[in-house]
């Protein structure tokens, strides 16, 4: 099968053809049809996130069909359509597993980290941490709900049910957390790199009633902010701008430093905390939830060959919704 591979941290990926995987007891093998890129690949890719498997396939919004399926495997059949997400396997039994937050799970492997990913025409998963997907999107749309969408909704949960919500960097997760949170009744303020005129109208469509520069006021005081941009500077700059009692959701995977800041910009029972992952029930709420709120995604579609364009243009801040690499 043809795959994109990463050599080396902080290179280029390769188009190359490598064996096709066999599905275990309890795997299914996908053929891939579409593959969302997302910033955490290019955290993998550039170093960012440390020790992954290599050489690998990157990749972890995957959407395919059942092409052959392990002995143990009874949750899908052959020909149905799967999503695969970040989190490829956990060990079930440790403190985290049995308390719920599987998310935190110490040996937990990650889809396109520590597992093969799928940037490649075929991709294998363990069927337990996989996803029935809503017929309502196609299978480019599916893509991006399976890690902007699910981490995007655990920061939206985490953020509790602030009526004014703060979004800084409008990318894939944002444009769609908007959508249901607007669904929700939540006004939505949204913040981007400072003159980004196309960025601010982009978050508009997606429901912002404000939408700005990330160095500036919003309107009114925020109830909550969620921080999807990697930039640790904006931390203090959404405390600021946070009412007392508030929570202010880091939801990336890497983020640069915070700064020193002043203690008053976090008294007032202010909280600042972080997401890592998802947990399977987060998966389950959310592909109930989005159809209902009539959620769809904007996407760019890039063939598999095409990798490297698209993770530059992520990059570059060049894709408006989020980029797809699509096979066939």
């Amino acid at each position: 099968m043809q795959a994109m591979l990463l050599d080396a941290q902080g290179q280029p990926l390769r188009l190359a053809e490598v064996p096709r995987p066999r599905a275990g007891p309890n795997q299914i093998l996908l053929a891939v049809q579409a593959c969302g890129v997302c910033r955490t690949d290019l955290h993998v890719m550039d170093g960012d996130l440390h020790e992954p498997r290599l050489p690998l396939i990157l990749g972890h919004e995957i959407v395919g069909r059942v092409v052959e399926k392990g002995e143990q495997v009874e949750r899908f059949a052959l020909g149905q359509r799967v999503g695969v997400p970040w989190l490829g396997r956990t060990c079930g039994h440790c403190r985290y597993c049995t308390s719920g937050t599987e998310n935190l799970c110490d040996a937990a492997e990650f889809t396109g980290y520590t597992l093969d990913g799928g940037y490649a025409e075929f991709a294998l998963a363990d069927q337990r941490y996989c996803f029935a997907l809503p017929q309502e999107y196609s299978d480019a749309e599916a893509a991006p709900l399976l890690c902007a969408g699910l981490i995007g909704y655990r920061a939206l949960v985490a953020a509790g049910d602030a009526r004014r919500l703060g979004i800084y960097g409008f990318g894939a997760a944002a444009h769609i957390i908007a959508q249901v949170a607007r669904w929700q009744g939540r006004e939505i303020f949204a913040f981007t790199k400072p003159g980004d005129a196309d960025g601010q109208e982009f978050a508009r469509r997606q429901g912002a009633t404000w939408a700005g520069g990330a160095d500036v006021a919003p309107p009114q005081e925020m109830d909550a902010a969620i921080l999807f941009a990697p930039a640790g500077e904006l931390v203090p700059q959404a405390l600021r701008h946070t009412a007392k009692g508030g929570t202010v959701v880091c939801a990336g995977i890497h983020m640069s430093n915070i700064p020193e800041f002043p203690y008053e910009i976090l008294w007032g029972e202010r909280c600042v905390r972080s997401i890592a992952n998802l947990t399977r029930r987060d998966g389950e709420e959310f592909f109930a939830i989005a159809p209902r709120a009539g959620v769809r995604t904007e996407v760019a579609c890039f063939p598999l060959a095409a990798a490297n364009e698209a993770l530059q243009q992520l990059r570059a801040g060049q894709v408006r919704g989020a980029a797809v690499l699509v096979t066939g």
